[in-house]
């Protein structure tokens, strides 16, 4: 298969990009008891999966490439007391099915225009994590009337990829060959608290990494995160048009990151003068790691952003 397309239109493809009996079960038990509802919409020719809950203003929320709405679930029971929250599985990864014609750049963020014009009933502030802020910075650039405010999450796309070499050294192990060693090798270097973040996600630990390495075995699911990796996450947008930008942007760094440095964040707020919520005790996924500290200062964010853009 090509690894610039995802074609699913044949019924096997459709049935492995969807997973397994046994991952599909996992999934049901991963979203047990969170509040919110699953639906699943046609968005330009993705069968998308998408998580919804809450009421006020709207928030949608981009998973890292690589997973799927529900890693966010540390922080959807408190965001949907304050916001309608919307968290889409990205094309190709967790349940959205690409249905028809190839997967690229183009197409990506077309489908999140749809996603937003369909699920928004005003202009949503849109919060990107890793190669996902990448993608919600090149939206923005193109869109700045259908977004409200960015808060980038260790986002990838603010300057040049160097993940230290112990982290890629373990995600190329992950990559070729997901189990649950090369997993555990693979978050002992994301996180600083490895233990911790297991302990606090609890009884749904088993069902999170059972379906986390069924989709990352999945040959649609490694094709889909090759698209987004090559087209959109790890380019970096020119700095020309980060200063551009039409709409307000906050960053929420994990201080450990190993994937993007902190650097690069403080080097984007000094030039842009954007705002930077520096998270303790965190690698590149405060939402899992540290979520108290994480919703402490997405709130700080959305306080700043209110009033600043109609």
């Amino acid at each position: 298969m090509n690894a610039a397309h995802v074609d699913s239109s044949r019924p096997g493809q459709q049935k492995e990009q969807a997973g397994t009996s046994a991952a599909l079960s996992h999934r049901e038990r991963l979203l047990a008891g969170l509040p919110v509802t699953e639906r699943r919409v046609e968005l330009a020719g993705v069968s998308t999966a998408v998580l919804e809950g809450g009421q006020g203003p709207p928030l949608v929320l981009l998973h890292e490439p690589g997973s799927f709405a529900a890693q966010w679930m540390r922080v959807l029971p408190h965001l949907v007391t304050e916001h309608r929250v919307i968290a889409p599985d990205l094309p190709g990864h967790g349940a959205s099915q690409v249905t028809e014609g190839g997967l690229d750049a183009g197409r990506i963020l077309a489908w999140l225009a749809e996603l937003i014009a369909g699920s928004c009933d005003a202009p949503p502030v849109l919060a990107g994590h890793l190669g996902s802020g990448a993608i919600a910075v090149r939206f923005a650039l193109e869109n700045d009337r259908h977004v409200r405010s960015l808060v980038l999450i260790d986002s990838f796309g603010l300057g040049r990829f160097r993940p230290s070499p112990h982290f890629a050294l373990a995600l190329f192990r992950y990559v070729a060959r997901p189990t649950p060693a090369t997993y555990d090798g693979l978050m002992n270097r994301c996180t600083v608290d490895y233990a911790g973040v297991r302990s606090g996600v609890g009884e749904r630990w088993d069902s999170f990494l059972a379906y986390t390495l069924d989709r990352a075995r999945s040959a649609a699911g490694k094709a889909a995160l090759r698209v987004v990796m090559r087209e959109l996450a790890v380019p970096a947008v020119a700095p020309a048009d980060l200063e551009h930008l039409r709409v307000p942007v906050t960053l929420i760094w994990g201080r450990q990151d190993p994937v993007v440095r902190l650097r690069i964040a403080e080097t984007a707020s000094r030039r842009y003068g954007w705002p930077l919520h520096v998270i303790a005790d965190a690698g590149d996924d405060p939402p899992m790691e540290q979520p108290e500290a994480f919703l402490h200062a997405l709130r700080g964010a959305l306080a700043a952003d209110h009033g600043r853009r109609p």
